[in-house]
């Protein structure tokens, strides 16, 4: 097949491709390669794939409409791993606009794109942070997600509106992925795992809000790769019976789907300072601060959706999968 993967140069899209390199498919990854968070690292992510059969970087922004057009006029892709998005749920407060053209405006490129090309299946990144002021835990993709708490939320949870009328209106097959909590090794500067493990290394004090009383359901970045190729070749076919009173966002008549990919068990953020701790063999110094506006204080993903889709359930335990990132780490910075 001929892939697109955008945000190559990112933490999971970089991890996509690797995955994919080598099996006789045609990988063509873009980014803009913004400097949200170290540019450095992104192009580290692009030399590690440099010598992976099959994969080409393209130095592109999602919200170039012309480029983006002439690139999928050109390509004419099978298949379609959109991952590229403006990313972080405080940054939002700072930069809103920034999302607006990335995550919206880019969005549609990308929806116009696979609509002109005839692409297979399109398979997106939405998030966990949809869920909003949700209490019903564990978070189900059939669940009403109406009141999202911070702009990035609400952008992904227009991706998905976007994408449903696009696989409503012209046949698209369109799947969301609402990702949790992803860590691992090559991961993103600004998510707990980095932070934690930089500043207790370097002996300064970690930040942890709501005074320690919150829980994130973490997934390992191997789970969440295994998760994405899986559903690439689940491609929705819709249901044309299906009531139009049945209202459930995660099914439609359209080719549509929605899946939650998180480990599906929420761990305590002290365990999860614990569980570093042990990986570099020194204790944290901690800054209990409050509650960051945006943020929620627990999520927890429903996962049988996607079990019953794949026949897949992420299966890395906190502890593994942090040991590998602090050891990918310390090799990466030398420390």
């Amino acid at each position: 097949m001929k892939i697109l993967i955008t945000g190559m140069a990112g933490f999971i899209g970089h991890a996509v491709a690797r995955r994919w390199a080598g099996q006789g498919h045609e990988i063509v990854g873009i980014d803009n390669l913004n400097d949200y968070y170290d540019v450095s690292l992104k192009r580290a992510r692009l030399d590690d794939l440099a010598d992976c059969d099959g994969v080409r970087f393209i130095e592109l922004d999602l919200a170039d409409r012309e480029g983006m057009a002439a690139l999928f006029a050109k390509h004419r892709f099978d298949r379609v791993i959109h991952l590229a998005a403006q990313a972080g749920v405080r940054y939002s407060l700072e930069n809103p606009h920034v999302y607006a053209d990335s995550n919206l405006v880019g969005h549609l490129n990308v929806l116009e794109g696979c609509r002109q090309a005839g692409v297979e299946h399109l398979v997106y990144a939405s998030s966990s942070s949809v869920y909003g002021m949700n209490e019903k835990v564990p978070f189900a993709t059939g669940d009403g997600v109406d009141h999202p708490i911070s702009l990035y939320a609400a952008t992904k949870k227009a991706n998905e509106l976007m994408a449903h009328t696009y696989a409503h209106l012209y046949r698209v097959p369109m799947t969301g992925l609402r990702f949790f909590t992803v860590y691992g090794p090559w991961g993103r500067p600004d998510m707990a795992m980095f932070k934690f493990t930089r500043a207790i290394l370097a002996g300064e004090p970690i930040q942890v809000y709501n005074h320690g009383n919150m829980e994130r359901d973490f997934t390992y970045i191997d789970d969440i790769v295994e998760g994405v190729v899986r559903v690439l070749d689940v491609i929705p076919q819709g249901d044309p019976q299906r009531p139009s009173s049945d209202s459930a966002p995660d099914s439609s008549s359209a080719p549509y789907a929605l899946y939650n990919i998180g480990h599906g068990s929420p761990v305590p953020l002290m365990a999860f300072v614990r569980a570093v701790e042990a990986a570099i063999g020194r204790e944290a110094i901690c800054d209990f601060q409050p509650m960051q506006p945006g943020d929620v204080p627990r999520t927890w993903a429903d996962t049988e959706a996607l079990y019953q889709a794949t026949g897949y359930r992420p299966e890395v335990s906190v502890e593994e999968g942090v040991r590998k990132f602090v050891a990918w780490y310390r090799e990466f910075y030398g420390v």
